[in-house]
């Protein structure tokens, strides 16, 4: 996964912050303002939520994350729903390691506060409110209880987790890379897949995107890229990296926004970035332009393999982390997992967005991009209100910000958008293939979208492939005559009767 997201819907955002210089310090940063109630911007108060309303499971058996760590992890959430936090670690007394923490929606609005009902909504409110960041003395900061600089920084202290079969080997998939524009100094961060080479290197895979952009203007300097990675925050703060805005907008102000405070930055040790105060571990390094190693394969978001080929190196300065740290080991990989959740709501949250200028607006009730099908299938659920309304908001879907989704289906308002099984259902008794599954050849696809062929002599981000849409909609609003005979035979007074009324209450623990 990397600095993926909605593009261009924040074009109105002021890049600069425009601070009163009176509210500023010395070193041009807005100063925090007070706070009577801060709110913990770390992990930790979410870990606790997940596991007081049952979404998480302690394991306190030894486990190895060199391995089975990653298969325990994974077959939890698979078969039970549930994330999971290790506390007894294999090589790694002092650590905690949490995993599959925000596979759904319900863990995400969770996090972000939110009911599930409200979340799409919700959370475009939120990111179109950024409140940029704050800066705050060092000291104190959870993220600076335990500094080590040089030689004394090494990655074998952190308990990375190897997580595919076929992977190179151990990756760190969850860091939150912050790099500064050399010519303005505005933040970017974004994630991006590290693969363990030693105790003080790991590759550093950047895709033509803002994070490349930066890469491009150090190189052309013939300057090393100052990097900071960040493993471990808030979740709206991890969703700020999965977040790509208009280039120049600090998509950690669009976390401050999904928060509803300021976040709060600290400087680092050893290179003129500031990151978190209240994240878990901080890498400070720098990547030397022009320095390749190869790296990979690795298990990406469609469930598939990326091959292995050459990528950036990033180069340990110096660790910092909180006191007896919580290691978030992202499962990346077959679905479902953190990484196809967390994508999968920016696109949910894009194409809501975009389909709310087609038309005038649509009657959009739902949208999901389902993890299950490695982020490339979204539904869209919708009371089309007249005929052909369903086609076009498909068409939209598969021509929004992102590149993922080549399947759109439309369903009803009687279907639940999230439940493949009525999806299919549907699929089955509402269309009619002649007229209703069409499909886009020679369109460009994502880049791991295995079967989408690459142009001879072409990169993978050069994919083209066919993109194809189902109107699985009964007959529009207008025509109500002919939407009768597609109702669901639902059992007799179902919407009001409810289950806990009757069943034993161990059920719904």
């Amino acid at each position: 996964m990397g600095d993926d997201g909605l593009r261009g819907f924040m074009r109105n955002v002021d890049k600069t912050g425009d601070l009163d210089k009176r509210d500023m310090n010395k070193d041009g940063a807005k100063k925090p303002a007070p706070s009577r109630n801060p709110q913990d911007q770390g992990i930790r108060s979410y870990l606790e939520k997940l596991e007081k309303t049952g979404e998480m499971v302690r394991v306190t058996k030894e486990v190895d994350p060199a391995t089975n760590l990653s298969a325990i992890e994974w077959k939890t959430y698979d078969q039970h729903g549930k994330a999971t936090i290790f506390d007894n670690v294999k090589g790694h007394p002092d650590w905690q390691v949490c995993s599959q923490i925000l596979t759904d929606r319900k863990k995400w609005a969770m996090g972000v506060n939110l009911t599930e009902d409200e979340f799409l909504e919700g959370m475009l409110r939120k990111v179109a409110k950024p409140i940029e960041p704050v800066m705050q003395e060092s000291e104190g900061a959870p993220c600076k209880e335990v500094i080590k600089i040089g030689d004394e920084a090494s990655l074998f202290d952190i308990p990375v987790v190897s997580i595919s079969e076929d992977d190179g080997g151990p990756f760190i998939p969850a860091g939150m890379a912050i790099m500064k524009d050399p010519e303005t100094g505005i933040r970017n961060i974004s994630i991006h897949r590290q693969q363990v080479f030693d105790a003080q290197t790991t590759g550093f895979l950047m895709l033509p995107r803002q994070a490349r952009r930066i890469s491009d203007k150090y190189a052309d300097q013939n300057k090393a890229m100052p990097v900071a990675v960040v493993i471990g925050a808030h979740p709206a703060i991890f969703f700020g990296s999965a977040f790509t805005t208009t280039y120049g907008v600090d998509e950690l102000s669009v976390s401050g926004g999904i928060l509803g405070e300021a976040i709060r930055m600290v400087k680092c040790e050893t290179i003129d970035v500031e990151v978190p105060a209240d994240a878990e571990i901080i890498l400070e390094g720098e990547v030397i332009p022009g320095e390749l190693r190869h790296e990979g394969p690795f298990g990406e978001v469609p469930g598939t393999y990326a091959e292995a080929d050459q990528c950036d190196v990033f180069h340990l300065k110096a660790i910092t982390h909180r006191r007896n740290p919580v290691y978030y080991a992202l499962h990346c990989g077959a679905p479902i997992t953190c990484t196809q959740a967390t994508t999968g709501i920016g696109i949910e949250i894009a194409t809501w967005d975009h389909l709310s200028k087609v038309e005038g607006g649509m009657d959009v009730l739902d949208i999901r991009c389902h993890a299950a099908a490695g982020l490339m299938m979204i539904v869209v659920k919708l009371r089309p209100k007249i005929s052909g309304q369903a086609k076009t908001a498909l068409l939209a879907a598969l021509s929004g910000p992102y590149l993922h989704p080549k399947l759109a289906i439309a369903v009803d308002e009687d279907i639940d958008a999230s439940d493949l099984r009525q999806v299919m259902w549907s699929m089955t008794t509402r269309v009619n293939a002649a007229d209703d599954v069409t499909m886009i050849p020679n369109t460009r696809t994502f880049a791991l979208d295995k079967v989408s062929p690459v142009p001879e002599g072409g990169h993978q981000f050069e994919r083209m492939g066919t993109k194809w849409l189902i109107d699985a909609t009964m007959p529009a609003v207008s025509r109500p005559d002919q939407r009768e005979r597609f109702a669901r035979a639902m059992p007799k007074n179902f919407d009001s009767v409810d289950l806990e009324d009757f069943l034993p209450e161990d059920m719904f623990n």
